[in-house]
């Protein structure tokens, strides 16, 4: 067994705004993989408010900038853009880009997705999907970011009432993990 490099790219929810930097989704991915893989390394490739365009502009410099290549980059991003009223044909496009970037660099994705709440669903309609659908035509695994009721629990978001908390991320590692490990194997191939 391997003890890979992983990267952690995407917005805010990477990044770990608000958090300590050890109560990050990074930092607590990995430390989840170091059960059975004591040197995995989780980079934190995260930028908070980064929207779809943002990830595009700067991940080229980031790659070009590495010193072994990644056994996976799970790449978290989107929600910015319908945050910013950004077209869904932006969103598309820009995704396309970032995974042709890691496919040109030859770095698996996981895709994480990110179902809009409630109140957000008829803002946010023409976006429902586009993760899923850029991921097929691709060939990437998805993984929903957030396992059931935990996005908007209140004992589960920093004060903004928006972001998660460490036990929040927490509960995004313990649902995500199987899938990395899937994926770091050489197994998932469709959502989770």
């Amino acid at each position: 067994m391997t003890d890979p490099t992983i990267l952690a790219f995407g917005d805010s929810l990477v990044a770990g705004f608000g958090l300590a930097a050890a109560d990050s989704f990074p930092a607590q991915l990995q430390r989840a993989l170091r059960a059975r893989r004591p040197q995995a390394t989780v980079l934190n490739w995260g930028v908070s408010g980064d929207t779809t365009g943002d990830a595009v502009r700067r991940l080229p410099r980031l790659l070009s900038g590495l010193a072994v290549c990644p056994a996976l980059a799970v790449v978290q991003i989107g929600p910015n853009d319908l945050w910013r009223g950004l077209s869904p044909q932006h969103t598309r496009a820009n995704l396309d880009a970032i995974l042709i970037e890691f496919g040109r660099c030859g770095i698996p994705v996981l895709l994480a997705t990110v179902t809009p709440p409630a109140f957000l669903m008829q803002r946010a309609a023409g976006h429902v999907g586009i993760h899923e659908e850029v991921a097929q035509r691709h060939g990437v695994a998805t993984c929903a970011f957030f396992p059931a009721g935990v996005l908007g629990h209140p004992d589960m978001v920093l004060i903004d009432r928006v972001h998660p908390n460490a036990r929040a991320i927490a509960a995004v590692v313990a649902h995500m993990l199987p899938v990395v490990e899937r994926v770091l194997a050489g197994r998932a191939t469709a959502a989770a």
